[in-house]
């Protein structure tokens, strides 16, 4: 029998990442970086020219290697894709923990 186990809705929280939080971010960010520039069918040596970082930077967030770009990084190429980046700092529900959380919601 196949054992199934229900995921947290965080794929680097469920194998066990200490970053969970900020892979789980990354990996949003980069998905809507990804959108966006197969949207305007932009090779990755274009992309690259508007988001001032390498083709194999490019690449590698493309396909999930984004340990060596920050978040404020990724949310500048976002930026210089034409979208703006709006940061909103809430309080968080009283029914949750006293930890609050971080979301990315694309409009």
């Amino acid at each position: 029998m196949i054992e199934i186990e229900e995921s947290s809705g965080n794929v680097y929280e469920d194998i066990g990442s200490r970053e969970a939080t900020e892979m789980r971010i990354k990996a949003q960010l980069a998905s809507k970086i990804g959108g966006i520039i197969k949207a305007r069918h932009l090779t990755q040596a274009q992309a690259a020219e508007i988001l001032g970082i390498s083709q194999p930077k490019v690449s590698d967030m493309l396909r999930g290697k984004f340990r060596g770009i920050s978040e404020a990084k990724m949310m500048d190429c976002l930026s210089r894709l034409g979208r703006d980046v709006q940061i909103i700092i809430k309080q968080a529900p009283r029914s949750r923990s006293a930890k609050g959380r971080v979301d990315v919601v694309c409009a």
